[in-house]
């Protein structure tokens, strides 16, 4: 089959199906999609909160817990110890399908009704606030994340240990303000570095140490703005530097950093060991294409956070440690296989179409919080054999109502536009995101005494970072600053969190080519043509970098 050309039914923008694509869509028995790549991720975010918490009721015993649902929701939610206990039964508010009504009516009504957990953070220890987070252990305010110790004020971290204020990293350990890295040790206001320790202010360097405000560079050791020095007169002037780190002049060094960034050469993306993959932030990957965040990913399409052999997945945000064969779904993964169309389904799902919140299932279509479950529709129990034939009856009722095939409509979501993530990669105003059916939650008045073991946030709450006006350095941090040399933050967590995903590139790319004199070469890109950097295709910036 040929490309073919069609018209977003979202933003009325023209977008391309390949023929690998109709290959997929055939694969997993869907149609193609009527939204773009694009309007199709913003729908799946827009039913994600990642990191705005409030205090709540559990709706089953009455106790208070941190949770990321409001409490004038109009959902139901209990607590985790309730939600995974045996004091309910989530099939006892299965219905019966309705061929009268087109399904997401149907879904909407199961899921006003089914109870929701409060927070995701399967496996761990010590680790209460934490959300979207499985098998951490003395962690705190740690979001879409796994397999750490001690790590706090975090996003997206794997298999690291006492790192602080980072995000998108793993392996690491005793890391600060860091952004994209691998492999890393003591490295602090750091971004897009793999294999590097003992440093200061690095920006895209491989293998190096000791080194201060670099650029970069490949397995080098006491540098200082990309210049050798001898390793006596190194330390000297780092002592100069972190002394006055420590004193809080931190905001004069990012902003020499940054100066000094903006004039360097930048790879046309941050793809490192892979093949024939497109996007940004790339490390292990095979055949992905228009990812951004994978690691260890192959064959995916259209996916952000793709990691931990996640393969053959498209139109993805989270999938991994081994999930496959996965279409249309937020946070899905561990031992995952053929899901389509769902929310946060995690450990050992298969065969699940249009779920959400479900575990150890299989053979599931519209259900919510099933748990061990085979041949349930809607959250009502079937015979496998009333399943099967059902099934396909429904599929082709969906196909009639112009349902099938797409995801879950935006009026489902239990999240205010603003709380979601959806509003980080793809801002709205209040008027917008009203006039495009999407929920808007205004802001609440913070009144918060500051004094005390309680810090003014120096945004005031004036800013559209989720601002707290007032924030408690908690002890494992005053630790850590003090062990590694750090000044104590002005910032409140959620404010440090914003701006530092400010250092990112948009999941969007742009078809360029090369700026060096005389090369012609031309690549995908998160870079826009009218921004300030200086961007080589990638043989082009290997004869350059150090």
């Amino acid at each position: 089959m040929e490309s073919q050309t069609k018209q977003c039914q979202n933003c009325k923008k023209d977008f391309v199906i390949e023929p690998d694509d109709f290959a997929f869509y055939e694969k997993i028995r869907v149609p193609p999609p009527t939204f773009c790549p694009e309007c199709r991720l913003q729908r799946r975010l827009s039913f994600r909160n990642e990191r705005i918490l409030y205090k709540r009721a559990c709706d089953l015993c009455g106790k208070e817990v941190i949770s990321i649902y409001h409490s004038e929701g109009k959902n139901v939610m209990y607590c985790q110890h309730c939600w995974w206990s045996d004091k309910w039964d989530p099939l006892a508010y299965g219905q019966g399908y309705d061929f009268q009504k087109p399904f997401f009516e149907q879904y909407q009504k199961l899921s006003k009704r089914v109870p929701r957990v409060s927070l995701i953070n399967a496996n761990s220890v010590n680790s209460e606030y934490t959300h979207l987070a499985a098998d951490n252990k003395d962690c705190y305010m740690l979001f879409e994340s796994s397999n750490n110790e001690r790590c706090n004020h975090s996003y997206w971290m794997q298999i690291s240990k006492d790192c602080l204020d980072c995000a998108f990293v793993n392996n690491s350990e005793l890391c600060y303000e860091l952004f994209v890295a691998y492999n890393c040790y003591k490295l602090f206001f750091s971004k897009e570095c793999r294999d590097c320790t003992d440093s200061f202010f690095l920006q895209d360097c491989v293998g190096c140490s000791n080194c201060y405000g670099c650029v970069g560079l490949r397995q080098k050791q006491y540098h200082i703005f990309n210049k050798p020095y001898s390793k006596e007169d190194y330390f000297k002037i780092l002592e100069e530097k972190k002394k006055q780190i420590k004193e809080g002049d931190v905001e004069n060094f990012k902003k020499e950093f940054k100066d000094f960034a903006l004039k360097q050469i930048n790879k046309y993306a941050y793809i490192q060991k892979s093949a024939r993959s497109t996007g940004n932030y790339l490390l292990n990957t095979k055949n992905c294409n228009n990812c951004f965040h994978g690691d260890d990913a192959e064959n995916c399409k259209y996916g952000y956070h793709v990691w931990r052999n996640s393969k053959d997945n498209m139109d993805v945000s989270t999938a991994g440690r081994d999930a496959e064969l996965v279409y249309e779904t937020i946070n899905t993964g561990i031992s995952a296989y053929n899901i389509k169309f769902g929310i946060q389904n995690w450990n050992g799902n298969s065969d699940l179409t249009y779920c959400e919140a479900c575990s150890g299932s299989s053979n599931l279509f519209g259900c919510i919080s099933l748990h061990g479950k085979s041949y349930c529709i809607l959250n009502k129990q079937c015979t496998k054999e009333e399943y099967q034939k059902l099934l396909p009856q429904i599929i082709e009722h969906m196909k009639k109502t112009g349902e099938y095939g797409e995801f879950f409509s935006s009026k489902l979501s239990l999240f205010a536009y603003n709380e979601t993530v959806a509003n980080d990669h793809f801002p709205l105003s209040k008027e917008e995101a009203l006039k495009q059916g999407y929920l808007w939650k205004n802001q609440e008045e913070k009144n918060v005494n500051i004094g005390g073991d309680i810090m003014a946030c120096a945004h005031e709450g004036k800013c559209q970072y989720h601002c707290t006006v007032g924030f408690k350095i908690i002890q494992a941090e005053r630790d850590f600053y003090d062990k590694m040399g750090l000044p104590i933050p002005t910032l409140c967590p959620n404010c440090r969190h914003y701006e530092r995903l400010t250092q990112r590139n948009p999941l969007k790319l742009w078809h360029r080519k090369c700026m060096k004199p005389g090369c012609n070469n031309e690549f995908e890109t998160s870079y826009a043509p009218d921004r300030p950097e200086i961007v080589y295709c990638e043989s082009c910036y290997a004869r350059e970098v150090a």
